[in-house]
């Protein structure tokens, strides 16, 4: 009831050896959701639709010769259901679930890699991004075709977002060009919608006052309401924050700190953000994402680069998540 049996399955499926004892918490089912399902999956079928909505109609496109990196991406999304099958074989369910999240990985860096929004800008391009983008879809139809027995419901979402209604058959169907060309997607809503992480026994504790005198009602001074007020902004302060989305389109490690990142963001106009996020991202993670950043700061210099903002993350125990919108939109989109 609380987490829905899709995300239910898969956490028991991935987080557990079969046939062992496993522990299992609310914390833990909402980190695997939020980081496996949302993050991952649900961030690339979410890209992918919007970029094809953007560069070639909501339609499949027929795909070009193929080069060295769509090949090597073509293999590894034939391979998987060939190793998730020997897996489930096994009961191995983990390992066949990480199989397929290899994939996914792979398909979010081949995205980072081929930068479909750079080859759309030249006309002369038209042929590689087609292919670029076939690639893309035809992986997730692979990808959605081992889902079915783990998440049967986000399968069937997937499959009609894809435009692929036929009766799934991994005997068949787990071969490379199987999706037609021309096939009109239907983009719908997030797969998996971040959850909110709550304290762990749901309550707040509660502060200790002093008693006051019986019969007497104590009387705050000015210094004790003005402490109480502290950290508290008006309405109007907060509108000063300028929030926006930013689109990380370069990053790279700066030398001598083993905590910084040199980030640049288009938001729509490109800066430089430097960002404490070295020892939980690599530069290639974070190429392609989607952050939010505060646009207004004053710059300011760090190890030698001038950040001109600041990129929001979220700090969960000894986890690091850089903060993000639901679905793509537009680098430079204001929050408000």
């Amino acid at each position: 009831e609380k987490f829905g049996t899709d995300t239910t399955r898969y956490f028991l499926l991935r987080e557990m050896s079969f046939g062992l004892d496993s522990s299992f918490s609310d914390t833990a089912v909402t980190a695997r959701r939020n980081s496996d399902l949302a993050n991952d999956l649900g961030n690339l079928l979410s890209r992918s639709m919007t970029m094809l909505g953007k560069f070639a109609g909501a339609k499949i496109p027929s795909p070009g010769e193929a080069t060295a990196i769509d090949l090597e991406l073509a293999d590894a999304a034939v391979a998987m259901p060939v190793e998730f099958s020997r897996h489930m074989k096994e009961w191995a369910f983990n390992r066949a679930l990480q199989s397929v999240w290899e994939l996914i990985s792979r398909a979010n860096k081949y995205i980072v890699a081929t930068e479909p929004w750079d080859l759309a800008k030249d006309p002369a391009n038209a042929r590689r991004l087609d292919t670029v983008l076939y690639h893309l879809f035809e992986t997730l139809r692979l990808i959605n075709l081992v889902l079915y027995p783990i998440m049967p419901e986000t399968a069937q979402k997937m499959a009609t977002a894809l435009g692929t209604h036929s009766q799934p058959d991994l005997n068949s169907q787990a071969k490379w060009g199987v999706l037609e060309s021309g096939t009109t997607v239907n983009p719908g809503p997030p797969l998996f919608p971040r959850l909110d992480t709550k304290e762990k026994d749901g309550k707040k504790k509660k502060r200790e006052k002093d008693p006051a005198p019986a019969g007497k009602k104590k009387k705050k001074s000015r210094d004790q309401a003005a402490q109480d007020d502290e950290g508290l902004i008006t309405f109007d302060e907060f509108k000063r924050l300028d929030l926006r989305v930013g689109e990380i389109v370069a990053a790279e490690k700066i030398k001598k700190s083993d905590r910084l990142l040199k980030l640049t963001v288009k938001a729509p106009e490109e800066r430089t953000v430097v960002a404490g996020i070295a020892e939980f991202y690599e530069p290639l993670d974070v190429i392609g994402r989607q952050v939010i950043i505060v646009a207004n700061l004053k710059p300011v210099k760090l190890m030698g680069t001038t950040s001109q903002g600041m990129v929001l993350a979220v700090k969960d125990g000894d986890r690091l998540i850089l903060s993000a919108v639901s679905d793509s939109v537009q680098p430079g989109s204001k929050i408000s």
